[in-house]
């Protein structure tokens, strides 16, 4: 059984206690990292001469983000293209944790993993397969998180256009409008509207600023806001009126979004009846006659049909959550 394990457990052991070390470095580098700025900019505030006040007045307004407090892992992961989306899933999600944490964690999880299941599982590619998913959980949940924050942004949105739009009729410009946004409501379009604002205030066009937001922000109501305002700025128009039935027209795909939730309840009842059934079903026969059981994972036949198996539910619960996923 373990004939192969030995040469497996010393590597992943290994892999492992790096990625532990790294994982602490990555955190109290990042717990420091803030003091060590403030620290640094009270010492130049001290020492700064009159020629090097100069040269600073031309300021950079570049955000300078790391995704990862390790030089050699921020250099790697800067060069791969999943690594720049993740770490936008991290912008939009709002987490602050550089991406090197979540992908030490993910390599902990699939070595403690594959540690656990060398005690109880002969067949190698076996134990990588299931190993592998627990790798998965770190981003698994920025992306839940995401969508939360995504959520609640777009069903902020419709009030927030209607009040930039009674702004707007009454005489304000468009950025008091969104000053209003910022100072009425709460995070997560509070935030996404001061960053906004805040490019404005330095510099950036009001065309460039919508399409950062635009970028930063994962809503597709958003972006007709956006596209309208464009347009508006291009060949002109009643932008409060604009604004408002963009608003209004939120609201009804907000109506007929959760008419059709309603509509599809039973078909995601019946997907879960569905997908959970054989495996409580195969727990229960487990603990009330085990031998029965064991037969699939012991006999070569059984294992056989047991794959066999897990691969017509995986096409089936795909199937099904595709029949009960209807876009609006």
């Amino acid at each position: 059984m373990f004939a192969d394990v030995p040469i497996l457990l010393v590597l992943v052991v290994l892999a492992t206690l790096v990625s532990l070390a790294l994982a602490v470095v990555l955190a109290a580098q990042g717990g420091s990292k803030r003091e060590h700025r403030a620290l640094a900019r009270r010492i130049a505030a001290v020492t700064r001469s009159a020629a090097d006040e100069a040269e600073e007045d031309q300021a950079d307004i570049v955000k300078r983000h790391e995704m990862s407090g390790v030089p050699w892992l921020d250099v790697l992961l800067s060069r791969q293209a999943w690594s720049r989306r993740m770490n936008k899933m991290l912008d939009q999600a709002d987490v602050r944790a550089p991406l090197g944490i979540f992908v030490l964690l993910s390599l902990v999880s699939v070595a403690f993993t594959y540690l656990f299941l060398s005690l109880y599982i002969d067949n190698l590619l076996l134990r990588i397969g299931l190993s592998v998913l627990p790798g998965y959980l770190p981003f698994m949940w920025i992306k839940r998180r995401k969508l939360k924050r995504m959520e609640a942004f777009e069903a902020q949105l419709p009030d927030a256009l209607e009040l930039v739009g009674r702004a707007l009729k009454a005489g304000h410009t468009f950025g008091s409008g969104m000053g209003m946004v910022v100072s009425e409501f709460a995070d997560p379009i509070r935030v996404e509207f001061q960053k906004t604002l805040e490019e404005i205030n330095l510099g950036v066009g009001v065309t460039m600023a919508l399409d950062n937001l635009m970028d930063r922000v994962d809503c597709p109501d958003l972006n007709f806001f956006v596209v309208s305002v464009k347009i508006q700025n291009e060949t002109g128009g009643n932008l409060a009126e604009i604004v408002e039935n963009i608003a209004l027209l939120i609201r009804e795909r907000f109506k007929l979004k959760g008419r059709v939730r309603v509509l599809s309840a039973e078909g995601r009842m019946a997907a879960w009846v569905l997908t959970l059934l054989p495996f409580g079903v195969a727990a229960t026969i487990h603990v009330l006659n085990p031998s029965y059981m064991n037969l699939l994972v012991t006999h070569p036949i059984g294992r056989k049909l047991l794959y066999l198996v897990i691969g017509m539910m995986t096409m089936g619960i795909i199937v099904i959550r595709k029949m009960i996923r209807i876009e609006v």
